[in-house]
Protein backbone atom coordinates (compact mmCIF):
# COMPACT_ATOMS: atom_id res chain seq x y z
CA UNK A 1 0.00 0.00 0.00
CA UNK A 2 3.16 2.27 0.72
CA UNK A 3 3.95 1.89 -2.64
CA UNK A 4 0.88 3.17 -4.11
CA UNK A 5 0.52 6.18 -2.04
CA UNK A 6 4.33 6.93 -3.28
CA UNK A 7 3.89 6.13 -6.90
CA UNK A 8 0.46 9.15 -6.01
CA UNK A 9 2.34 11.47 -4.50
CA UNK A 10 5.11 11.58 -6.80
CA UNK A 11 2.66 12.34 -10.03
CA UNK A 12 1.83 15.43 -8.09
CA UNK A 13 4.83 16.39 -6.54
CA UNK A 14 6.92 15.53 -9.54
CA UNK A 15 8.42 18.86 -10.04
CA UNK A 16 8.67 19.44 -6.41
CA UNK A 17 9.91 16.65 -4.36
CA UNK A 18 11.89 13.43 -5.56
CA UNK A 19 10.58 10.46 -5.01
CA UNK A 20 13.34 8.72 -2.85
CA UNK A 21 12.35 11.83 -0.34
CA UNK A 22 8.64 10.88 -0.37
CA UNK A 23 9.83 7.57 0.59
CA UNK A 24 11.46 8.76 3.72
CA UNK A 25 8.71 11.16 4.76
CA UNK A 26 5.72 8.46 4.54
CA UNK A 27 5.03 7.46 7.83
CA UNK A 28 2.58 5.29 10.16
CA UNK A 29 0.64 7.67 12.44
CA UNK A 30 0.48 7.03 15.98
CA UNK A 31 -3.23 6.55 16.01
CA UNK A 32 -5.85 4.49 13.63
CA UNK A 33 -7.61 7.42 13.56
CA UNK A 34 -5.33 9.39 12.06
CA UNK A 35 -5.15 7.50 8.97
CA UNK A 36 -3.00 4.71 7.60
CA UNK A 37 -0.06 6.36 6.54
CA UNK A 38 0.43 10.35 6.99
CA UNK A 39 2.36 12.36 4.69
CA UNK A 40 3.46 16.03 6.06
CA UNK A 41 3.91 18.42 3.42
CA UNK A 42 6.12 20.99 5.83
CA UNK A 43 9.19 20.13 3.81
CA UNK A 44 7.11 21.45 0.86
CA UNK A 45 6.63 24.93 1.99
CA UNK A 46 9.71 26.53 0.81
CA UNK A 47 9.61 25.39 -2.84
CA UNK A 48 5.61 25.88 -3.50
CA UNK A 49 5.80 29.32 -0.83
CA UNK A 50 2.68 28.39 0.91
CA UNK A 51 1.59 27.08 4.09
CA UNK A 52 1.40 22.92 4.56
CA UNK A 53 -2.23 23.43 5.62
CA UNK A 54 -2.69 25.22 2.30
CA UNK A 55 -0.48 22.44 0.15
CA UNK A 56 -2.41 19.53 2.19
CA UNK A 57 -6.07 20.96 1.10
CA UNK A 58 -4.96 21.64 -2.43
CA UNK A 59 -3.35 18.25 -2.65
CA UNK A 60 -6.46 16.03 -0.95
CA UNK A 61 -8.61 17.99 -4.21
CA UNK A 62 -6.16 17.02 -6.62
CA UNK A 63 -5.25 13.38 -5.88
CA UNK A 64 -7.33 10.89 -7.87
CA UNK A 65 -7.56 7.56 -5.31
CA UNK A 66 -6.70 4.09 -6.85
CA UNK A 67 -8.94 1.59 -5.58
CA UNK A 68 -6.65 0.31 -3.05
CA UNK A 69 -6.88 4.27 -1.29
CA UNK A 70 -10.31 4.71 0.19
CA UNK A 71 -9.93 8.01 1.59
CA UNK A 72 -7.86 10.94 2.36
CA UNK A 73 -7.76 13.65 4.53
CA UNK A 74 -6.21 17.06 4.98
CA UNK A 75 -5.46 17.96 8.35
CA UNK A 76 -3.44 20.28 10.26
CA UNK A 77 -0.48 20.20 6.96
CA UNK A 78 -0.70 16.16 7.01
CA UNK A 79 -2.57 14.14 3.87
CA UNK A 80 -3.69 11.06 5.93
CA UNK A 81 -4.70 8.24 3.75
CA UNK A 82 -7.16 5.69 4.64
CA UNK A 83 -6.46 2.25 2.78
CA UNK A 84 -9.23 -0.18 1.49
CA UNK A 85 -9.42 -2.90 4.00
CA UNK A 86 -10.36 -5.47 2.40
CA UNK A 87 -7.95 -4.94 -0.34
CA UNK A 88 -5.05 -4.40 1.92
CA UNK A 89 -5.86 -7.87 3.71
CA UNK A 90 -5.84 -9.70 0.45
CA UNK A 91 -2.63 -8.21 -0.80
CA UNK A 92 -0.91 -8.80 2.67
CA UNK A 93 -2.33 -12.20 3.01
CA UNK A 94 -1.15 -12.99 -0.58
CA UNK A 95 2.49 -11.61 -0.02
CA UNK A 96 3.36 -13.05 2.85
CA UNK A 97 3.43 -16.40 2.16
CA UNK A 98 5.51 -16.13 -0.71
CA UNK A 99 9.24 -17.01 0.53
CA UNK A 100 10.61 -13.64 -1.16
CA UNK A 101 8.09 -11.86 1.11
CA UNK A 102 10.64 -8.52 2.30
CA UNK A 103 13.66 -9.99 0.81
CA UNK A 104 15.60 -7.60 -1.57
CA UNK A 105 18.27 -8.09 -4.06
CA UNK A 106 21.00 -5.66 -3.30
CA UNK A 107 23.44 -8.03 -4.69
CA UNK A 108 26.65 -6.64 -3.36
CA UNK A 109 29.52 -8.23 -2.07
CA UNK A 110 29.71 -7.43 2.06
CA UNK A 111 32.52 -8.36 4.50
CA UNK A 112 31.43 -8.14 7.97
CA UNK A 113 34.73 -8.36 10.92
CA UNK A 114 33.06 -8.91 14.54
CA UNK A 115 33.78 -11.05 17.54
CA UNK A 116 37.90 -10.33 16.85
CA UNK A 117 38.95 -11.47 20.38
CA UNK A 118 42.24 -11.11 22.71
CA UNK A 119 43.73 -14.88 23.17
CA UNK A 120 44.42 -13.74 26.81
CA UNK A 121 40.92 -14.34 28.82
CA UNK A 122 37.90 -16.24 27.75
CA UNK A 123 34.86 -14.26 25.93
CA UNK A 124 32.06 -12.55 28.11
CA UNK A 125 29.07 -10.43 28.04
CA UNK A 126 30.75 -7.58 25.68
CA UNK A 127 31.82 -10.19 22.87
CA UNK A 128 28.10 -11.57 23.44
CA UNK A 129 26.99 -8.03 22.59
CA UNK A 130 29.65 -7.97 19.35
CA UNK A 131 29.19 -11.76 18.41
CA UNK A 132 24.90 -11.00 18.40
CA UNK A 133 25.59 -8.06 16.51
CA UNK A 134 27.75 -8.59 13.99
CA UNK A 135 25.56 -11.98 13.13
CA UNK A 136 22.35 -10.47 13.06
CA UNK A 137 23.73 -7.89 10.90
CA UNK A 138 25.12 -10.03 8.42
CA UNK A 139 21.87 -11.57 8.25
CA UNK A 140 19.40 -8.94 7.73
CA UNK A 141 22.74 -8.00 5.11
CA UNK A 142 22.06 -11.81 3.73
CA UNK A 143 18.17 -11.20 3.48
CA UNK A 144 18.66 -7.88 1.30
CA UNK A 145 20.26 -10.50 -1.17
CA UNK A 146 23.64 -9.32 -0.43
CA UNK A 147 26.81 -11.93 -0.45
CA UNK A 148 28.00 -11.32 2.95
CA UNK A 149 31.34 -12.79 4.34
CA UNK A 150 31.72 -13.42 7.96
CA UNK A 151 35.49 -12.83 9.63
CA UNK A 152 37.36 -12.36 12.25
CA UNK A 153 40.57 -11.18 13.50
CA UNK A 154 42.49 -13.32 16.39
CA UNK A 155 44.65 -10.69 18.49
CA UNK A 156 46.68 -13.19 19.40
CA UNK A 157 50.14 -11.67 19.98
CA UNK A 158 51.28 -8.68 22.40
CA UNK A 159 52.32 -7.42 25.68
CA UNK A 160 48.56 -8.81 27.09
CA UNK A 161 49.22 -12.12 25.72
CA UNK A 162 52.32 -12.59 27.38
CA UNK A 163 50.75 -11.46 30.53
CA UNK A 164 49.09 -14.97 30.99
CA UNK A 165 51.89 -16.49 29.89
CA UNK A 166 54.11 -14.91 32.43
CA UNK A 167 51.59 -16.20 34.72
CA UNK A 168 51.55 -19.68 33.83
CA UNK A 169 55.12 -20.42 33.80
CA UNK A 170 55.90 -19.33 37.34
CA UNK A 171 52.45 -20.60 38.85
CA UNK A 172 50.75 -23.11 37.09
CA UNK A 173 53.16 -26.48 37.86
CA UNK A 174 52.59 -27.65 34.50
CA UNK A 175 48.82 -27.44 35.40
CA UNK A 176 46.33 -28.11 32.11
CA UNK A 177 42.94 -27.48 31.31
CA UNK A 178 42.24 -31.05 31.45
CA UNK A 179 44.13 -31.63 34.96
CA UNK A 180 42.15 -28.69 36.55
CA UNK A 181 38.72 -29.71 34.83
CA UNK A 182 38.19 -25.97 33.41
CA UNK A 183 37.39 -24.84 30.12
CA UNK A 184 40.29 -24.33 28.45
CA UNK A 185 39.74 -20.13 27.69
CA UNK A 186 38.79 -19.65 31.40
CA UNK A 187 41.57 -21.62 32.45
CA UNK A 188 43.87 -19.03 30.50
CA UNK A 189 42.23 -16.18 31.90
CA UNK A 190 42.46 -17.42 35.20
CA UNK A 191 46.44 -16.26 34.40
CA UNK A 192 45.34 -13.02 33.25
CA UNK A 193 44.08 -11.81 36.27
CA UNK A 194 46.35 -13.28 38.67
CA UNK A 195 49.30 -11.42 36.38
CA UNK A 196 47.40 -8.23 36.98
CA UNK A 197 47.22 -8.77 41.00
CA UNK A 198 50.62 -9.68 40.83
CA UNK A 199 51.74 -6.41 38.40
CA UNK A 200 49.64 -4.25 41.17
CA UNK A 201 51.60 -5.77 43.81
CA UNK A 202 55.14 -5.36 41.96
CA UNK A 203 55.70 -3.03 38.86
CA UNK A 204 58.45 -5.20 37.90
CA UNK A 205 56.06 -7.76 36.42
CA UNK A 206 55.33 -5.95 33.79
CA UNK A 207 59.09 -5.27 32.52
CA UNK A 208 59.25 -9.42 32.92
CA UNK A 209 56.15 -9.21 30.39
CA UNK A 210 58.01 -6.93 27.80
CA UNK A 211 60.91 -9.23 27.75
CA UNK A 212 58.73 -12.27 26.85
CA UNK A 213 57.72 -10.61 24.54
CA UNK A 214 60.93 -9.78 23.12
CA UNK A 215 62.11 -13.16 23.49
CA UNK A 216 59.04 -14.47 21.09
CA UNK A 217 59.69 -11.90 18.47
CA UNK A 218 62.91 -13.32 18.15
CA UNK A 219 61.81 -16.18 18.26
CA UNK A 220 62.99 -18.20 21.56
CA UNK A 221 61.85 -22.23 21.37
CA UNK A 222 61.03 -21.88 24.79
CA UNK A 223 58.63 -18.85 24.38
CA UNK A 224 56.78 -19.59 21.10
CA UNK A 225 56.04 -23.26 22.39
CA UNK A 226 54.67 -22.12 25.20
CA UNK A 227 52.76 -19.34 22.98
CA UNK A 228 51.60 -22.13 20.84
CA UNK A 229 50.02 -24.55 23.88
CA UNK A 230 48.09 -21.35 25.43
CA UNK A 231 47.22 -20.07 22.06
CA UNK A 232 45.74 -23.46 21.56
CA UNK A 233 43.68 -23.27 24.70
CA UNK A 234 42.71 -19.87 24.60
CA UNK A 235 40.97 -20.69 20.52
CA UNK A 236 39.62 -23.96 21.31
CA UNK A 237 37.53 -22.88 23.90
CA UNK A 238 36.50 -19.50 22.01
CA UNK A 239 35.13 -22.18 19.41
CA UNK A 240 33.16 -24.04 21.55
CA UNK A 241 31.56 -20.83 23.08
CA UNK A 242 31.03 -19.95 19.32
CA UNK A 243 29.11 -23.47 18.69
CA UNK A 244 27.18 -22.93 22.08
CA UNK A 245 25.85 -19.10 20.96
CA UNK A 246 25.37 -20.38 17.23
CA UNK A 247 28.19 -18.10 15.25
CA UNK A 248 30.33 -19.13 12.96
CA UNK A 249 32.69 -17.68 10.25
CA UNK A 250 34.02 -17.93 6.69
CA UNK A 251 37.13 -16.80 7.66
CA UNK A 252 39.35 -16.22 10.21
CA UNK A 253 42.77 -14.10 10.65
CA UNK A 254 45.81 -14.29 13.38
CA UNK A 255 47.35 -10.97 14.25
CA UNK A 256 50.36 -13.44 14.46
CA UNK A 257 50.50 -13.96 10.88
CA UNK A 258 50.01 -10.64 9.56
CA UNK A 259 51.61 -8.27 12.39
CA UNK A 260 54.43 -6.97 10.36
CA UNK A 261 52.53 -6.53 6.99
CA UNK A 262 51.81 -3.44 6.05
CA UNK A 263 54.99 -2.15 6.19
CA UNK A 264 54.87 -1.44 2.78
CA UNK A 265 51.84 0.63 2.26
CA UNK A 266 53.59 2.77 5.16
CA UNK A 267 57.28 3.11 2.99
CA UNK A 268 54.69 3.87 -0.26
CA UNK A 269 53.43 6.38 1.69
CA UNK A 270 56.81 8.14 2.48
CA UNK A 271 57.68 7.87 -0.37
CA UNK A 272 55.12 9.69 -2.25
CA UNK A 273 55.31 12.30 0.57
CA UNK A 274 51.96 11.64 2.20
CA UNK A 275 53.03 10.72 5.44
CA UNK A 276 56.20 12.17 7.06
CA UNK A 277 59.21 10.98 9.07
CA UNK A 278 59.72 12.73 12.18
CA UNK A 279 63.08 13.66 13.41
CA UNK A 280 62.99 11.09 16.43
CA UNK A 281 62.79 8.60 13.15
CA UNK A 282 59.55 7.77 13.65
CA UNK A 283 56.74 7.62 11.05
CA UNK A 284 53.94 9.73 11.29
CA UNK A 285 50.58 10.86 9.15
CA UNK A 286 49.48 14.68 9.51
CA UNK A 287 45.43 14.19 10.13
CA UNK A 288 45.41 17.33 11.85
CA UNK A 289 42.70 18.88 9.15
CA UNK A 290 40.79 16.14 9.34
CA UNK A 291 40.66 16.59 13.35
CA UNK A 292 42.30 13.58 14.10
CA UNK A 293 45.50 14.74 15.50
CA UNK A 294 49.10 13.31 14.73
CA UNK A 295 49.43 9.26 14.42
CA UNK A 296 52.96 7.85 14.38
CA UNK A 297 52.38 4.49 12.12
CA UNK A 298 56.10 3.03 12.64
CA UNK A 299 58.03 3.99 15.76
CA UNK A 300 61.33 5.36 16.18
CA UNK A 301 62.74 1.74 15.85
CA UNK A 302 60.99 0.76 12.42
CA UNK A 303 58.55 -1.53 14.75
CA UNK A 304 54.85 -0.85 13.39
CA UNK A 305 51.75 0.01 15.70
CA UNK A 306 48.77 -1.63 15.71
CA UNK A 307 46.66 -0.07 12.67
CA UNK A 308 49.35 -0.82 10.04
CA UNK A 309 48.67 -4.14 10.61
CA UNK A 310 44.74 -3.45 9.97
CA UNK A 311 45.81 -1.34 6.70
CA UNK A 312 47.38 -4.77 5.33
CA UNK A 313 44.81 -6.54 6.68
CA UNK A 314 41.66 -4.30 4.55
CA UNK A 315 43.85 -4.32 1.64
CA UNK A 316 43.81 -8.21 1.85
CA UNK A 317 40.15 -8.56 2.53
CA UNK A 318 39.53 -6.66 -0.34
CA UNK A 319 42.28 -8.62 -2.89
CA UNK A 320 40.04 -12.03 -1.50
CA UNK A 321 37.03 -10.95 -1.65
CA UNK A 322 36.76 -7.72 -3.95
CA UNK A 323 33.95 -6.37 -1.33
CA UNK A 324 31.43 -3.11 -2.48
CA UNK A 325 31.53 -2.79 1.81
CA UNK A 326 33.89 -3.82 4.59
CA UNK A 327 32.19 -3.30 7.84
CA UNK A 328 33.85 -3.68 11.06
CA UNK A 329 31.81 -4.36 14.00
CA UNK A 330 33.73 -2.81 16.69
CA UNK A 331 32.84 -0.86 20.22
CA UNK A 332 32.50 2.84 20.19
CA UNK A 333 35.83 3.11 22.66
CA UNK A 334 37.54 2.33 18.76
CA UNK A 335 35.78 5.11 16.99
CA UNK A 336 38.89 7.09 16.88
CA UNK A 337 40.70 3.88 15.52
CA UNK A 338 38.70 3.60 12.78
CA UNK A 339 38.19 7.54 11.87
CA UNK A 340 42.03 7.50 11.45
CA UNK A 341 42.14 4.32 9.88
CA UNK A 342 39.71 5.54 6.95
CA UNK A 343 41.35 8.64 6.67
CA UNK A 344 44.90 7.15 5.97
CA UNK A 345 43.05 5.37 3.12
CA UNK A 346 41.42 8.57 1.81
CA UNK A 347 45.13 10.09 1.82
CA UNK A 348 46.70 7.56 0.21
CA UNK A 349 44.11 7.72 -2.73
CA UNK A 350 42.45 4.56 -2.38
CA UNK A 351 38.87 3.90 -3.13
CA UNK A 352 38.22 1.34 -0.52
CA UNK A 353 38.17 4.27 1.86
CA UNK A 354 34.40 4.99 0.66
CA UNK A 355 33.55 1.41 0.77
CA UNK A 356 34.83 0.75 4.88
CA UNK A 357 32.60 1.57 7.33
CA UNK A 358 32.72 1.42 11.55
CA UNK A 359 29.71 -0.21 12.94
CA UNK A 360 30.07 1.47 16.02
CA UNK A 361 27.92 0.25 18.83
CA UNK A 362 27.91 1.23 22.61
CA UNK A 363 29.28 -0.68 26.03
CA UNK A 364 26.94 -3.42 27.98
CA UNK A 365 27.28 -2.94 31.24
CA UNK A 366 25.54 -5.08 34.33
CA UNK A 367 23.56 -3.70 37.00
CA UNK A 368 26.31 -4.15 39.01
CA UNK A 369 28.50 -1.65 37.03
CA UNK A 370 30.95 -1.97 34.47
CA UNK A 371 33.06 -4.95 33.84
CA UNK A 372 37.14 -5.23 33.91
CA UNK A 373 39.06 -8.04 32.86
CA UNK A 374 41.74 -7.53 34.63
CA UNK A 375 40.20 -7.60 37.57
CA UNK A 376 38.02 -10.71 36.94
CA UNK A 377 35.33 -8.97 37.45
CA UNK A 378 33.31 -9.61 33.89
CA UNK A 379 30.78 -11.82 33.19
CA UNK A 380 32.02 -14.80 31.20
CA UNK A 381 30.15 -15.96 28.47
CA UNK A 382 29.79 -19.52 28.77
CA UNK A 383 28.80 -18.67 32.50
CA UNK A 384 26.01 -16.30 31.25
CA UNK A 385 24.70 -18.67 28.37
CA UNK A 386 24.37 -21.69 31.17
CA UNK A 387 23.13 -19.62 34.03
CA UNK A 388 20.56 -18.20 31.88
CA UNK A 389 19.62 -21.52 30.71
CA UNK A 390 19.48 -22.85 34.12
CA UNK A 391 16.64 -19.80 34.78
CA UNK A 392 14.67 -21.00 31.79
CA UNK A 393 14.63 -24.52 32.32
CA UNK A 394 13.21 -23.66 35.91
CA UNK A 395 10.01 -21.58 34.12
CA UNK A 396 9.91 -24.32 32.02
CA UNK A 397 9.27 -26.95 34.46
CA UNK A 398 6.79 -25.03 36.31
CA UNK A 399 4.78 -24.63 32.71
CA UNK A 400 5.29 -27.78 31.43
CA UNK A 401 6.00 -31.48 32.05
CA UNK A 402 9.38 -32.34 29.89
CA UNK A 403 11.55 -34.74 30.12
CA UNK A 404 15.14 -34.38 30.82
CA UNK A 405 16.59 -34.07 27.30
CA UNK A 406 14.13 -31.90 26.15
CA UNK A 407 14.31 -29.71 28.77
CA UNK A 408 17.50 -29.24 28.40
CA UNK A 409 17.01 -28.86 23.98
CA UNK A 410 14.69 -25.95 24.94
CA UNK A 411 16.10 -23.88 27.88
CA UNK A 412 18.95 -23.66 25.86
CA UNK A 413 17.16 -22.15 22.62
CA UNK A 414 15.37 -20.15 24.87
CA UNK A 415 18.29 -18.72 27.27
CA UNK A 416 19.90 -17.95 23.81
CA UNK A 417 16.82 -16.04 23.01
CA UNK A 418 17.09 -13.79 25.64
CA UNK A 419 20.41 -12.93 25.57
CA UNK A 420 20.30 -12.25 22.00
CA UNK A 421 17.11 -10.45 21.67
CA UNK A 422 18.10 -8.13 25.02
CA UNK A 423 21.50 -6.98 23.49
CA UNK A 424 19.88 -6.36 19.84
CA UNK A 425 16.33 -4.61 20.68
CA UNK A 426 18.48 -1.69 22.16
CA UNK A 427 19.64 0.68 19.55
CA UNK A 428 23.14 0.15 18.48
CA UNK A 429 24.56 3.29 18.95
CA UNK A 430 23.69 2.91 22.65
CA UNK A 431 24.64 1.79 25.93
CA UNK A 432 22.88 -0.56 27.28
CA UNK A 433 21.99 -2.90 30.65
CA UNK A 434 21.98 -6.03 30.71
CA UNK A 435 19.89 -8.03 33.45
CA UNK A 436 19.54 -11.61 32.71
CA UNK A 437 16.62 -12.17 35.35
CA UNK A 438 14.96 -9.61 33.58
CA UNK A 439 15.44 -10.96 29.93
CA UNK A 440 14.78 -14.44 30.66
CA UNK A 441 10.97 -13.39 31.74
CA UNK A 442 8.12 -15.08 29.24
CA UNK A 443 6.44 -11.95 29.41
CA UNK A 444 7.59 -8.80 28.19
CA UNK A 445 9.48 -7.06 26.06
CA UNK A 446 11.79 -10.25 25.97
CA UNK A 447 13.03 -12.85 23.33
CA UNK A 448 11.01 -15.71 25.42
CA UNK A 449 8.15 -13.44 24.95
CA UNK A 450 8.94 -13.89 21.25
CA UNK A 451 9.58 -17.48 21.64
CA UNK A 452 6.19 -18.16 23.46
CA UNK A 453 4.10 -16.50 20.99
CA UNK A 454 5.61 -18.40 17.65
CA UNK A 455 4.76 -21.50 19.92
CA UNK A 456 0.94 -20.21 20.11
CA UNK A 457 1.04 -19.81 16.58
CA UNK A 458 2.46 -23.28 15.70
CA UNK A 459 -0.18 -24.83 17.93
CA UNK A 460 -3.13 -23.31 16.18
CA UNK A 461 -2.16 -23.75 13.23
CA UNK A 462 -1.11 -27.67 14.22
CA UNK A 463 -4.74 -28.10 15.52
CA UNK A 464 -6.58 -26.82 12.46
CA UNK A 465 -4.30 -26.21 8.77
CA UNK A 466 -4.52 -22.89 7.41
CA UNK A 467 -6.67 -23.59 4.21
CA UNK A 468 -5.79 -22.28 0.50
CA UNK A 469 -8.84 -20.64 -0.21
CA UNK A 470 -10.71 -18.51 2.23
CA UNK A 471 -13.44 -15.43 2.09
CA UNK A 472 -12.50 -12.60 3.34
CA UNK A 473 -15.28 -10.99 5.95
CA UNK A 474 -15.78 -7.73 8.25
CA UNK A 475 -12.78 -6.99 9.68
CA UNK A 476 -12.47 -6.45 12.89
CA UNK A 477 -9.89 -3.41 14.77
CA UNK A 478 -7.74 -6.35 16.01
CA UNK A 479 -7.22 -8.17 12.65
CA UNK A 480 -6.74 -4.94 10.46
CA UNK A 481 -4.04 -3.96 12.88
CA UNK A 482 -1.84 -7.44 12.58
CA UNK A 483 -2.65 -7.17 9.26
CA UNK A 484 -1.50 -3.74 8.95
CA UNK A 485 1.80 -4.44 10.59
CA UNK A 486 2.54 -7.62 8.64
CA UNK A 487 1.66 -5.24 6.00
CA UNK A 488 5.19 -3.46 6.74
CA UNK A 489 7.64 -5.72 7.00
CA UNK A 490 8.85 -5.22 3.96
CA UNK A 491 9.85 -1.64 5.11
CA UNK A 492 10.72 -2.20 7.88
CA UNK A 493 13.80 -5.03 6.14
CA UNK A 494 14.53 -2.29 4.06
CA UNK A 495 14.93 0.20 6.57
CA UNK A 496 16.96 -2.54 8.95
CA UNK A 497 19.30 -3.20 5.90
CA UNK A 498 20.40 0.92 5.21
CA UNK A 499 20.69 1.51 8.82
CA UNK A 500 22.46 -1.84 9.57
CA UNK A 501 20.32 -1.83 12.71
CA UNK A 502 19.15 -4.94 14.35
CA UNK A 503 16.89 -2.89 16.62
CA UNK A 504 14.43 -2.06 13.95
CA UNK A 505 14.25 -6.11 13.14
CA UNK A 506 14.12 -6.97 17.21
CA UNK A 507 10.92 -4.26 17.86
CA UNK A 508 9.07 -4.70 15.04
CA UNK A 509 9.00 -8.93 16.41
CA UNK A 510 8.17 -7.76 19.97
CA UNK A 511 5.45 -5.13 17.97
CA UNK A 512 4.09 -8.02 15.78
CA UNK A 513 3.89 -10.47 18.58
CA UNK A 514 1.85 -7.94 20.57
CA UNK A 515 -0.75 -8.03 17.58
CA UNK A 516 -1.09 -11.37 17.50
CA UNK A 517 -1.63 -12.13 21.13
CA UNK A 518 -4.22 -9.14 21.29
CA UNK A 519 -5.94 -10.65 18.35
CA UNK A 520 -5.48 -13.90 19.99
CA UNK A 521 -7.31 -12.80 23.27
CA UNK A 522 -10.01 -10.92 21.40
CA UNK A 523 -10.65 -13.49 18.40
CA UNK A 524 -11.64 -17.16 18.67
CA UNK A 525 -9.57 -18.79 16.04
CA UNK A 526 -10.86 -22.52 15.87
CA UNK A 527 -14.15 -23.14 15.81
CA UNK A 528 -15.52 -19.69 15.03
CA UNK A 529 -17.51 -18.93 11.92
CA UNK A 530 -14.17 -17.32 10.52
CA UNK A 531 -11.89 -19.92 11.24
CA UNK A 532 -10.62 -20.06 7.61
CA UNK A 533 -9.60 -16.37 7.21
CA UNK A 534 -8.11 -16.00 11.17
CA UNK A 535 -6.06 -19.26 10.13
CA UNK A 536 -4.53 -17.57 7.57
CA UNK A 537 -3.46 -14.47 9.58
CA UNK A 538 -1.56 -17.09 12.43
CA UNK A 539 0.02 -18.36 9.22
CA UNK A 540 1.02 -14.82 8.16
CA UNK A 541 2.20 -13.64 11.66
CA UNK A 542 4.06 -17.20 12.15
CA UNK A 543 5.60 -16.59 9.04
CA UNK A 544 6.93 -13.18 9.34
CA UNK A 545 8.09 -13.67 12.87
CA UNK A 546 10.02 -16.45 11.29
CA UNK A 547 11.49 -14.42 9.59
CA UNK A 548 12.35 -11.90 11.89
CA UNK A 549 13.70 -14.49 14.42
CA UNK A 550 15.93 -15.76 11.92
CA UNK A 551 17.64 -12.45 10.93
CA UNK A 552 17.97 -12.11 14.82
CA UNK A 553 19.75 -15.50 15.03
CA UNK A 554 17.37 -17.21 17.21
CA UNK A 555 16.09 -20.66 16.87
CA UNK A 556 12.53 -20.59 16.86
CA UNK A 557 10.70 -23.72 18.82
CA UNK A 558 7.50 -24.95 17.38
CA UNK A 559 6.10 -25.93 20.86
CA UNK A 560 7.51 -24.78 24.47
Amino acid sequence: MKSIIVDLLSKALSDALPQSEIVRLIEVPPSDDMGDFAFPCFPLSRTLKKNPKQIADQLCESLVLPPEIQEVKAVSGYLNFYVNKRILTENVLKAAFEESYGKQQREKSIVVEFASPNTNKPLHLGHLRNMSLGDSVSRILQFGGNRVTRTSINNDRGVHICKSMLAYSEFANGATPESTGKKSDHFVGNYYVLFSKKAAEDESWNERAQEMLRLWESGDEATLALWKTMNGWALGGFRETYTLFGIKFDKEYYESNIYKSGKEIVQDGLSSGIFTLRSDGAVIVNLESEKLGEKVLLRPDGTSVYIVQDLFLAVLKNQEYKYDQSIYVVGNEQDYHFAVLIAIFKKLGNPISERMKHLSYGMVELPEGRMKSREGTVVDADDLIHETARLAAEELKERYTLSEEESAERSLKIALSAIKYQLLKIDITKNMLFDPKKAISFEGDTGPYLMYSYARAASILRKADAPKTFTIPEISHQEVRIIKKIGVFPDVVNTALDKLSPSLIANYAFELSQLFNEFYHASKVIGSEMQDFRLQIVKAFKTVLKKCLWMLSINEIEEM
